[in-house]
C-alpha cells in the first residue's frame, strides 16, 4: 500500500442509492417539538431529524394510530 493517494485526479459522481435511502419533506412542526428533538440529540449525539425519523419509524412498526378521541 502507498503511504499516501493522490485522489485529485478522481472523477466523482453521485451516489446512486442516495436518492433510494430518504425523500425529503417539508413538514410544519411546534417550537415546542422541535425543541424537544433538540434537546433529545445533544443528550444522545444523533442529529434530531434521525430521532424524529426513528421515532415515525417506530410508529409505523408498532402499528401506532393516533388517539382523536376528545371528551
Amino acid at each position: 500500500m502507498k503511504a499516501e493517494y493522490d485522489l485529485s485526479k478522481m472523477k466523482s459522481r453521485k451516489n446512486p442509492f442516495a436518492a433510494q435511502l430518504k425523500k425529503q419533506v417539508t413538514i410544519r412542526m411546534g417550537d415546542d417539538v422541535v425543541e424537544y428533538f433538540k434537546s433529545m440529540s445533544e443528550e444522545t449525539g444523533i442529529p434530531y431529524q434521525s430521532l424524529i425519523n426513528l421515532y415515525l419509524r417506530d410508529c409505523m412498526a408498532r402499528h401506532r394510530k393516533l388517539d382523536l378521541s376528545w371528551e
